[in-house]
């Protein structure tokens, strides 16, 4: 039994009609269908962000949940277009062009298959090649959602190890120390989020109330060294003091109270910003 659950993400914006697009299309799929959101304002052309963004929501959402995720730089190239069944029951609709990278290492993919775009494409939209959001992605993941396409009606299956993965690096604990990247930002608020598990971190020594040296570098290149608490929340260090916390992922991160972290040390996120944690001693 279908949950009629479709979510979309994109980088589309809302200054103009694509969003509205989607949703008509989808609805013209099946009035009942029910359509949330994950974002709509990823960064242009941020492929990275568009498959943190999946990763850190579709845990929240239940089993047979439908996910059209559209931050698509190649459309209209060779670029494919696929739908995964992950190991967590979800679908999720998009280009094969890195933004199943987290989704495939965090939670796992059973089944990829390419989208048939002879069958699966709204009607009347074959002389149309830059907006595959709607005319392809949107309406395929409509019809999963409605029932009226299983998973084996999208086309042939594609090996899960063939699709296009960024390069993303595994955090790594030792004896009192722990590092990893800087996977994303908490953009609201300019707070850094690793990929380094909280409980990753009590493993290996450290604990709430410690201190903690804290190296980001760039590439290589150092940008932020300093010593700062591990706390529970924002409000166990002065407005504008630095603090460590876990987030509500339950992963290591770094805010500036009542600030924004990523700004006042000018920080990005991706596979060259790493950063390593030891317990001061």
């Amino acid at each position: 039994m279908k949950n009629k659950l479709l979510v979309f993400q994109s980088d589309f914006g809302r200054e103009e009609g694509t969003v509205s697009q989607m949703y008509g299309v989808a609805l013209g799929v099946d009035p009942s269908l029910r359509i949330h959101e994950i974002t709509h304002e990823i960064t242009p052309f941020d492929i990275w962000e568009a498959s943190y963004r999946l990763f850190q929501t579709q845990g929240s959402w239940p089993t047979g949940t439908v996910f059209v995720s559209v931050v698509d730089p190649g459309v209209g190239s060779e670029r494919k277009s696929v739908v995964v069944q992950t190991d967590g029951g979800h679908l999720i609709v998009t280009p094969d062009n890195g933004s199943l990278t987290h989704t495939v290492v965090k939670f796992g993919v059973i089944a990829v298959r390419e989208i048939d775009e002879t069958v699966n494409r709204a009607p009347d939209s074959e002389n149309s090649h830059t907006f595959h959001g709607r005319d392809v992605y949107g309406y395929t993941g409509a019809r999963l959602a409605a029932g009226i396409i299983d998973f084996e009606d999208v086309g042939p299956l594609i090996q899960p190890e063939k699709l296009i993965l960024l390069p993303l690096i595994e955090p790594r604990g030792s004896s009192g120390a722990v590092n990893g990247i800087i996977d994303i930002h908490d953009v609201h608020y300019g707070n850094v989020w690793t990929n380094i598990p909280s409980i990753m971190a009590r493993e290996n020594g450290m604990a709430l109330g410690d201190t903690i040296e804290v190296v980001i570098e760039n590439d290589g290149v150092e940008t932020y060294r300093e010593l700062i608490p591990y706390s529970r929340s924002f409000s166990a260090v002065p407005v504008g003091g630095d603090v460590l916390y876990d987030n509500e992922l339950l992963y290591l991160a770094l805010s500036v109270n009542q600030g924004n972290f990523a700004e006042v040390y000018n920080i990005g996120y991706g596979s060259g910003w790493t950063i390593s944690l030891r317990k001061n001693s």
